[in-house]
């Protein structure tokens, strides 16, 4: 399974004020806090820590189907390397930082090599809410997002589905 988030930071800055009291309370973990604050470009870090929880939000929607606002409970684990801890359970994430836009995708495995961007108008299907496209007659699950000016869908060549 895979995940995928995306942030447009140009709406983000106009839309979400992550410095308002009880903010960062409600979203991030003490740790990832401290980190947020300690860095020397803490927008750039709140969007990538969000953009990691919401990837990782997704593949838990796929795997158990808990639905939800439990940011608290999806935490960095380690913020250099991208680990994200959900329950016990370990997601990997991989995130891109340009100057217009946060884009992250979390796997299960770390195997980023075999992850693949699709094109915006390829043809989604869905089994119990996981969504999935057909490859070479396999179907392969697969992660859309979208925020403002920006949309990212990507599967994952390894991640058969049915």
């Amino acid at each position: 399974m895979i995940g995928n988030d995306v942030v447009d930071l140009d709406l983000a800055g106009r839309q979400s004020n992550w410095r308002r009291k009880g903010y960062l309370d409600k979203i991030f973990t003490p740790d990832e806090q401290h980190y947020i604050l300690q860095a020397p470009d803490p927008d750039t870090v709140v969007w990538t820590l969000w953009t990691r929880k919401e990837a990782v939000y997704k593949i838990i929607r796929q795997q158990n189907g808990i639905r939800g606002f439990y940011p608290l409970r999806i935490a960095t684990t380690h913020f250099e390397n991208g680990t994200v801890c959900f329950d016990n359970q370990l997601f990997y994430t991989q995130t891109e930082v340009t100057a217009t836009s946060i884009h992250t995708i979390a796997l299960l495995i770390p195997t980023f090599d075999q992850v693949i961007t699709l094109p915006l108008h390829q043809e989604l299907f869905k089994i119990d809410e996981v969504p999935y496209v057909i490859l070479d007659d396999k179907k392969h699950a697969v992660s859309k997002s979208h925020h403002g000016r920006f949309e990212r869908v990507v599967g994952c060549r390894l991640s058969v589905v049915g």
